[in-house]
């Protein structure tokens, strides 16, 4: 049985199958497995796909491109992976993972924990990432919402760890980190709460 393949988007763009990175085209074809993904477990008409790709100014070609993108990374990927479902195409997600879904699911395990496993379990979803969510693609147009709701997710996230590691008395472990992360983000009301919060306890003003 093959090893299903693993898609990362939380950081640099890529696929894996056990293990190995999976050598994917570059361009354009690279960018249509990224809308499928984002888009995963809907189909993604093939004029949605010539939208995202060439915005208002597509080819003549660009349907029969899309054809050609499909063809290419089915190559890199296995026929299984892309399914044509019409109008366009779909992820066949019982052939992948990807890791944002993971650590999604990870971060809801987490809400229903005791604060000692909720951090753990909080720690292990944050781990999964390598950078800035789908960083290949930080300035193209169909990638923005997902970036911001990635990002969010993200700092969501953090801001369950820290509130997890307060209940546990871990004040003066998540001072420097807070005050790090207020000034990074310094419209987030939940992190300046926190960070009162932990200086208080540390006695400080």
């Amino acid at each position: 049985m093959t090893e299903p393949l693993e898609f990362r988007i939380l950081g640099p763009f890529e696929a894996r199958r056990e293990g190995a990175v999976v050598e994917l085209p570059v361009g354009k074809p690279r960018a249509l497995l990224a809308v499928l993904i984002i888009n995963s477990g809907a189909v993604v008409s093939v004029d949605t796909l010539v939208d995202e790709l060439w915005g208002d100014q597509p080819p003549p070609t660009a349907a029969k491109n899309v054809q050609g993108y499909v063809a290419r990374l089915r190559r890199a990927l296995g026929d299984s992976v892309l399914v044509t479902r019409s109008p366009g195409y779909t992820l066949q997600l019982e052939d992948g993972r990807i890791d944002a879904a993971g650590f999604q699911e990870l971060v809801e395990e987490a809400r229903h924990e005791e604060p000692a496993a909720a951090a753990d379990r909080l720690r292990e979803a944050l781990a999964l990432w390598r950078g800035p969510p789908l960083a290949d693609f930080t300035y193209e147009p169909f990638a923005q919402d997902e970036i911001r709701r990635l990002e969010d997710l993200r700092l969501t996230a953090l801001e369950d760890r820290i509130e997890a590691d307060l209940a546990l008395g871990r004040h003066e472990d998540v001072v420097a980190e807070l005050e790090s992360l207020v000034r990074a983000h310094p419209l987030r009301e939940r992190l300046q709460g926190e960070l009162l919060v932990a200086l208080y306890r540390c006695g400080r003003q």
